[in-house]
């Protein structure tokens, strides 16, 4: 009775009323839980980084890179991600670029200011003086208004060509649509005529390169032309620039002195030879990266294995050089790198003679943690024969994760291969759309890609590339299709071009080849599958329309049947 009484004078809890209450009670806890839901949210979002580029945690690339259980999930022959894909490309660096307006035609101090109409007549015969500024104006000019699909950022001052009639101009570029964040050099031969009134004309303009006069900037001289603010420049100066001559040279030791007072890490051994590209720059990274955390110069081996996936013997190919797939040049200006044949010279002249310590650590699990307290000279990292533990990457995993970051802006591509591909691209005025087309075994295997041969067939390939390119643009197709005359359909549509159509661009009277050669000691090098890849992804990652075949010509999913959301995430 006297709970009843107590009961009654609160009416929220008459039985009428308990169901109501019960529904707010449940409402207010979900609102509650959400807002908490979102508030732990945002404050992850706002304070999250990273840690790699690749945006997985190393462990599920690990997992990746060592599963051989499911079949569908082959080897990834692919062109890796290397820094310059990661810089944003909407720097200010692009902002400022060179109109023709701001290129005046008759400037102050031309020759032909002060010539009367019988000295200009007295002297057509003799030699353009390309340094002249109305000259240089001129070529200017000609160059924005012939080349309208890029844009200018620098002309350097012209240089006498072949003839007294010719000269050689180079100039910084980046094409209107560009998305990668890099800079291109080009240097083309003109040909100048001269008129009884003494005006100037450009006749012709060479092909890509030929301005061979143009191609090396004296020392200490400054840019013939440019408006690009000092801050910008900085920015400038710190992305790729494609065409310019390279130096990779190998790093030396100035002294025995400078020698023993330097830091050195090294890893030897280990399973990661002849693996993917991939692998191999996962790897690589990981030991730059604890390099960079110790405060010590990398070792390296410049030897490559390559895979037999890139190779036309499908066999692992030793002998390989870094410098073939990757700017050096770059890295040993960005991180403390020496090659290991020159480190093992030194070692051996001084390491007795210095007292020089070496410390030796046989397990990946000592963490780079606990090595920065070590004095000695070398340390190194020694790897056994079990697969996956002696692969290097598995340093970096586990608690070392968080701390030891792979530094990807330090590797770029090769600029040899990336002028190659500038090469293709400006043949094609910068102004194509560009296909991928994957054909070959996956085309073949019906039962994990049902659909790609079909879709991929010339009569479907004009049906869909009909809704989505304009007919007779240029088009680029990337392919693994060894027999490209299989796309001749297209050519009713569109002109169609293939890798194989510039094998100019490294046969033997090419200049990628001839800088290989004497790369390689002398011995030519083959444009091998991995370059063949990198360049042909590339030309197609620069067409105004890019059309994939996984995302735009098929239905089926790249890595086989029901792998397309695994593929997504």
């Amino acid at each position: 009775m006297w709970g009843q009484s107590r009961l009654s004078r609160t009416g929220s809890f008459r039985p009428e009323n308990l169901g109501q209450n019960a529904l707010a009670l449940i409402g207010n806890l979900c609102f509650t839980f959400f807002v908490l839901v979102v508030l732990i949210f945002t404050i992850i979002a706002a304070t999250y980084e990273p840690e790699d580029p690749l945006f997985h945690p190393s462990t599920k690339i690990t997992t990746f890179l060592t599963s051989t259980s499911n079949a569908t999930f082959k080897s990834d022959n692919t062109v890796v991600k290397t820094g310059e894909d990661f810089m944003a490309s909407n720097q200010t660096a692009f902002n400022t670029f060179i109109n023709i307006t701001d290129v005046v035609e008759n400037p102050e101090g031309s020759n032909t200011e002060t010539a009367t109409p019988n000295q200009c007549a007295n002297n057509m015969d003799d030699p353009i003086d390309c340094r002249d500024p109305e000259v240089f104006h001129l070529m200017m000019r000609k160059a924005i208004e012939e080349f309208k699909d890029i844009h200018f950022y620098r002309f350097g001052k012209p240089n006498r060509g072949s003839s007294d009639n010719t000269c050689d101009m180079a100039w910084r570029f980046r094409p209107k649509e560009g998305k990668a964040a890099a800079f291109y050099k080009d240097y083309r031969r003109f040909v100048i005529s001269r008129s009884e009134n003494c005006t100037y004309s450009v006749e012709s303009i060479g092909e890509y390169h030929s301005g061979v006069n143009a191609r090396k900037r004296k020392k200490k001289e400054k840019p013939g032309f440019e408006k690009t603010p000092a801050s910008q420049q900085q920015q400038a100066s710190q992305l790729p620039v494609v065409g310019e001559t390279v130096n990779d040279s190998l790093p030396v030791v100035e002294s025995e002195r400078s020698f023993g007072h330097g830091k050195y890490l090294i890893y030897t051994g280990g399973g990661d030879r002849c693996k993917s590209m991939n692998h191999y720059l996962w790897s690589f990274l990981c030991a730059l990266g604890e390099a960079q955390y110790l405060n010590r110069t990398l070792v390296m081996d410049l030897t490559i294995c390559l895979s037999s996936i890139y190779t036309s013997s499908s066999q692992d190919e030793e002998g390989k050089d870094f410098r073939f797939y990757f700017d050096f040049e770059h890295l040993k200006e960005s991180a403390s790198v020496l090659d290991q044949d020159q480190f093992w010279s030194d070692w051996s002249k001084w390491q007795k003679k210095d007292g020089l310590g070496l410390h030796l650590v046989e397990d990946f699990r000592i963490t780079p943690m606990k090595l920065a307290d070590v004095k000695d000279t070398l340390i190194m990292r020694k790897f056994g024969s079990v697969e996956p533990d002696n692969y290097w990457y598995r340093v970096c995993e586990g608690e070392t994760e968080s701390v030891v970051q792979r530094p990807w802006n330090l590797i770029w591509k090769s600029r040899r291969l990336m002028d190659i591909v500038s090469a293709i691209a400006s043949r094609l005025n910068w102004d194509y759309d560009s296909v991928h087309i994957e054909r070959g075994e996956k085309a073949r295997n019906k039962e994990l890609w049902p659909n790609l041969d079909a879709d991929t067939s010339p009569n479907a390939l004009l049906s869909t590339l009909s809704q989505k390119i304009e007919d007779g643009r240029n088009v680029y197709v990337a392919t693994n299709e060894p027999v490209t005359s299989f796309f001749d359909p297209l050519k009713d549509k569109y002109s169609t071009h293939f890798l194989d159509e510039y094998k100019d661009l490294w046969d033997e009277s090419s200049e990628w080849y001839s800088e290989t050669t004497k790369l390689n000691n002398g011995v030519p090098v083959e444009f091998d599958g991995y370059m063949r890849v990198s360049v042909d992804t590339e030309v197609f990652l620069r067409g105004k329309k890019q059309i994939e075949t996984f995302k735009d010509l098929t239905n089926d999913c790249k890595d086989g049947i029901n792998t397309c959301s695994t593929a997504a995430s």
